[in-house]
């Protein structure tokens, strides 16, 4: 789902936004991918996805659903619950829940609402506490930090985002809270990183093509950023690796299926993007596509399809299982409670 200026609105089949923002249109946006995009250094935009090698296993699971169907909300793992936060309802309309699924007893609960109903945040846990980082209120984009304390069931701010941004994704590195990309009126290539011990932001050098509904995953102590759109391409396969020790990005091998709305996860020293918004292939617009990549081999696998195509994801990891709660089902607006989990074959 395209990230507003200012709010969301629903979508024709067409994938055309009915908001203020035209640079999100999907159509636009597709007439537009023959082009090159540029970064926020004015690189030229990276070559087309190599194909990915031959189809792997993996497997789904469905678990319990979601008490309240919701897509582009916020996922975090702490202490053996995966959480659920915000996001849009199928109605267009912007949730405050807050739910903390029990994967030992494959249960929901809910617990202290979003101090703020947001969508497009992202999320992580550091400590003994979950993060959730930006997004969009009714308003727009947002620079705000909240932290959750699961013992105590209250919601606190914290130091806000040197930049507003909603969209954007969240990776944990080192005790540090990585806030990568995004959107404000314009993809952003942004990135900071949080530091809950100081609860200080510091700003790093930002990625190479900027974008917005991306997914990232940490392997072998580097960030990895994929996909996600821009004004002019809705369906990014750029690859960058972020090194901490050196500061700096730098481009990998392209994922095989361009796609935005995505979900990523580390399993098994691989890098896992699940899912997507912009299929036109498909009629619901959304991919089902399943992709791994291998960072010392620089290559990427495609693995069995999920088992319900969404996009407006994220995902948590627990025991080499990637939980993937929520998302919508058809391009725009089409929020499900349906949580599922997926377990890379050994």
């Amino acid at each position: 789902m395209s990230a507003p200026g200012t709010e969301e609105r629903p979508r024709t089949r067409s994938g055309a936004a009915h908001g203020t923002r035209p640079v999100c249109g999907l159509a636009a946006a597709l007439l537009a991918s023959a082009l090159l995009a540029c970064g926020p250094s004015g690189l030229a935009g990276p070559p087309p996805a190599p194909p990915a090698a031959a189809q792997q296993g993996g497997t789904w699971t469905e678990l319990a659903p979601l008490g309240e169907a919701r897509q582009e909300l916020g996922v975090a793992e702490l202490g053996g619950q995966v959480y659920a936060l915000g996001g849009y309802r199928g109605d267009g309309s912007i949730s405050p829940a807050a739910e903390a699924y029990d994967v030992a007893a494959n249960r929901w609960r809910s617990v202290a609402p979003l101090p703020v109903p947001l969508h497009h945040p992202g999320a992580g846990a550091l400590g003994d506490r979950v993060y959730l980082v930006g997004g969009y209120d009714e308003r727009g984009a947002v620079d705000s930090l909240w932290a959750y304390d699961p013992g105590a069931d209250a919601w606190q701010p914290r130091a806000a985002m040197p930049t507003a941004r909603g969209a954007l994704t969240v990776a944990v590195l080192d005790g540090r809270l990585y806030a990568i990309g995004g959107e404000r009126g314009r993809s952003v290539g942004d990135v900071a990183a949080y530091d809950p011990a100081t609860d200080t932001w510091e700003t790093l050098p930002p990625l190479r093509y900027a974008r917005d509904h991306l997914a990232s995953a940490v392997v072998g102590g580097r960030i990895y950023v994929a996909g996600g759109r821009n004004g002019r391409d809705f369906t990014m396969s750029a690859l960058e690796e972020y090194d901490p020790a050196t500061r700096t990005w730098r481009e990998r091998a392209a994922m095989p299926t361009g796609r935005s709305g995505i979900a990523g996860a580390a399993l098994g020293g691989r890098f896992y993007v699940f899912g997507g918004e912009g299929n036109r292939a498909s009629p619901q617009g959304i991919f089902d596509a399943v992709e791994a990549y291998d960072p010392p081999q620089d290559t990427w696998s495609r693995l069995s399809p999920m088992r319900t195509p969404r996009h407006g994801i994220n995902a948590a990891v627990l025991n080499e299982r990637a939980y993937v709660p929520g998302g919508g089902t058809v391009e725009g607006f089409g929020a499900t409670a349906i949580n599922e989990a997926f377990e890379a074959s050994q």
